[in-house]
């Protein structure tokens, strides 16, 4: 049993999968993948600098994300190139950890959370997505006390992903995070309950 969790930047993607891992699902956490694959000295690194240039290495070794990001944004071509060599890598790492723990915990549900899963087309990969939702005014309001932000700052953020009613339609489960921390709990829950999982 798999889902593949997403949601908006600041919609609470880690409060929920946070909370399925305290009931015994399993995670694989897309993020730290994307970190792992480029550790010092790996080939996936050594491609990126090859390409990019050794500015985007810093003195011990690891990726100077700073650097490769200021080459990237808002640069299309660059971007995809980057994405060329990071997402196999990426996608194949992601796929090894769920087969790993769905033959280790066969009766464990296995939660893949991937920030940009629809926008990376990866819906195919799981049973079912689940999206964790809250209205658009909220996203703002929280991304600008999360990260200490001005509106406008939040609001372009927001906007440089696929919107979040977008990501809802495309959802086969949809978590409300927009109540308390007790209703998302709830929400969880019967989500949860739902799966038949105990």
């Amino acid at each position: 049993m798999n889902i593949g969790l997403t949601g908006g930047i600041a919609c609470g993607k880690s409060t929920v999968s946070a909370m399925l891992v305290s009931r015994g699902a399993l995670l694989v956490d897309a993020d730290q993948i994307a970190r792992d694959v480029v550790q010092p000295g790996s080939p996936v690194l050594e491609q990126v600098a090859a390409h990019f240039g050794q500015a985007v290495i810093q003195e011990d070794g690891s990726l100077h994300r700073k650097k490769l990001g200021e080459i990237v944004f808002g640069n299309t071509d660059a971007r995809k190139q980057l994405e060329h060599i990071l997402h196999p890598p990426i996608r194949k790492m992601i796929r090894e950890q769920m087969e790993a723990y769905e033959k280790q915990f066969p009766d464990k549900l296995v939660v893949v959370d991937i920030p940009l899963l629809f926008e990376s087309d990866l819906s195919f990969m799981f049973e079912e997505v689940l999206v964790v939702y809250v209205p658009p005014h909220i996203q703002v309001e929280r991304l600008m006390r999360r990260d200490n932000l001005t509106e406008s700052a939040a609001n372009n953020r927001i906007n440089a992903q696929m919107s979040i009613e977008e990501k809802r339609k495309l959802a086969d489960i949809v978590i409300d995070n927009s109540g308390t921390w007790e209703d998302t709990l709830a929400s969880v829950e019967r989500f949860w309950l739902g799966k038949g999982l105990s």
